[in-house]
């Protein structure tokens, strides 16, 4: 009977975003050539629906412990789903969020993606991808706009913690700012890779800001330790062992 429910639920949740998605995207493209703050301004949107339907059709609460000002600083997320990718625009006024190169490659909404402002990752194109994502990030801090990265590089399931990649500590050390880690378990009821959504709570924990400057293996080790204060403890134990 849970199941069923749930079930229910996710079909409505589903027709409902994929139309608002499409609605969305198709007012971003067709407002680039006329207004860079109609395209903020339907993303801002899109995601503010996404969290609307989380709470009112699947069920899902949403509690955020702590404060995440909206200033030119690095967020480092836990990625536990596509959950919190769609939150980042209703988070933060206009993130710039570091996503991988092939998103950037998706009719419409690859577009809109790139006048929004998001930073195109491509692991595989060498030092010049890399110095134009950096001049990205650089000139989004210039323009006052959180970077938001998820350092683990793709979705991992709650009660895993696997290291961060190693883009990281590139990142923070040549950018040089303040890294503010968020804790998310999304994973619980909204499952990575599964269309089933659940009812229950989200929970946001906003550990405390790294300062800039510290050598590389203590950025890492407090990053990894803040983003995963929503893990159970053995999830802990077991990601250094595999460090």
């Amino acid at each position: 009977m849970r199941y069923t429910f749930a079930l229910f639920r996710s079909i409505l949740f589903w027709l409902l975003f994929v139309l608002m998605s499409s609605v969305s995207s198709i007012g971003a493209v067709i407002s680039l050539p006329i207004s860079h703050k109609a395209t903020i301004w339907f993303v801002r949107i899109w995601s503010q629906f996404h969290r609307l339907i989380c709470r009112f059709v699947l069920g899902q609460k949403i509690v955020v412990e702590g404060e995440m000002p909206d200033i030119p600083v690095l967020y480092v997320f836990k990625h536990e789903g596509a959950f919190e990718t769609i939150e980042q625009p209703g988070l933060f006024r206009h993130p710039a969020v570091f996503a991988k190169e092939q998103l950037f490659q998706i009719p419409v909404w690859g577009q809109a993606a790139r006048f929004y402002g998001l930073i195109p990752v491509d692991r595989d194109g060498g030092g010049k991808a890399m110095r134009a994502m950096l001049n990205a990030a650089k000139a989004a801090l210039a323009g006052n706009r959180p970077l938001v990265l998820f350092a683990e590089g793709t979705r991992i399931p709650h009660g895993e913690a696997p290291p961060l990649r190693s883009g990281f500590a590139g990142i923070y050390r040549l950018l040089g700012v303040p890294v503010i880690p968020v804790a998310v378990n999304s994973g619980i009821a909204y499952p990575p890779r599964r269309w089933v959504k659940w009812p229950g709570t989200i929970t946001y924990k906003v550990g405390e800001t790294i300062p800039a400057g510290l050598p590389r293996e203590e950025a890492e080790e407090r990053v990894w330790r803040a983003i995963n204060a929503l893990n159970p403890p053995e999830a802990l134990l077991a990601g250094k062992a595999s460090a």
